[in-house]
């Protein structure tokens, strides 16, 4: 039998999931749906847990909102939905009248990876958000590769690690890493030094034989978003 690092043992046990929410906001609107989300974020926060609220800067559209929440199950995030549509003080103060600001939304549910805790930044900084679509096949093809790629830059200091996601719902075979680093300048500088070293360089030769495309987005946390 052919074990994956992502999906078999401690996934199966535990079913702790986060959902990834995009919103893609009317340019005009988009300044006043976060000063309305920010003045009713504890209306939602008081039936699960965000684990950051973000805006991307660049990296494909702008005037997007990009946010993380974590459910213990599916029958959780269930128990979730249903309570938020019978919250008449959500509904009334903040959902009903800023759905009018989004144009689009687009909805992943992923799993953290077992081999990966979600980090705590050392201060408050920005992220990137890169996204691996991997060749069909699963992490039981590519699983051993990314992860040794993705811990080269993290033992050698070139980038924070905030968290690895697996995609169950929404495009297969696609993995998030989350970074965190001190400015988008310190970011730039880390990435140039990577590209330079053997160590990164011969671990990501390997993963790339298994990817398909990759994207990311540079983003920056609310006031109100618990990662800073």
């Amino acid at each position: 039998m052919v074990c994956s690092p992502f999906a078999t043992g401690p996934r199966q046990s535990d079913g702790t999931l986060y959902e990834f929410r995009t919103y893609f906001l009317k340019p005009s609107k988009t300044n006043e749906f976060l000063e309305n989300f920010k003045k009713s974020v504890h209306l939602r926060t008081a039936h699960s847990e965000m684990i950051g609220y973000w805006t991307v800067e660049f990296g494909g559209r702008t005037n997007r909102v990009f946010h993380i929440w974590k459910y213990d199950n599916f029958a959780h995030r269930t128990a979730v939905r249903k309570a938020l549509a019978k919250d008449k003080e959500w509904q009334e103060r903040f959902l009903i009248p800023n759905l009018a600001f989004i144009d689009k939304q687009e909805v992943e549910i992923t799993y953290l990876v077992p081999w990966c805790k979600i980090g705590t930044p050392p201060k408050e900084g920005v992220y990137e958000l890169a996204t691996f679509q991997m060749k069909p096949g699963g992490p039981a093809l590519w699983g051993n590769a990314f992860r040794r790629a993705v811990n080269a830059h993290v033992e050698l200091g070139y980038s924070t690690l905030v968290g690895v996601f697996h995609t169950e719902y929404g495009a297969l075979n696609r993995v998030h890493v989350l970074w965190w680093n001190e400015s988008a300048d310190s970011r730039a500088a880390g990435r140039h030094r990577s590209h330079e070293d053997p160590r990164v360089v011969a671990a990501v030769r390997e993963s790339v034989s298994y990817l398909e495309s990759q994207q990311n987005m540079f983003l920056i946390p609310t006031s109100f978003s618990p990662l800073k």
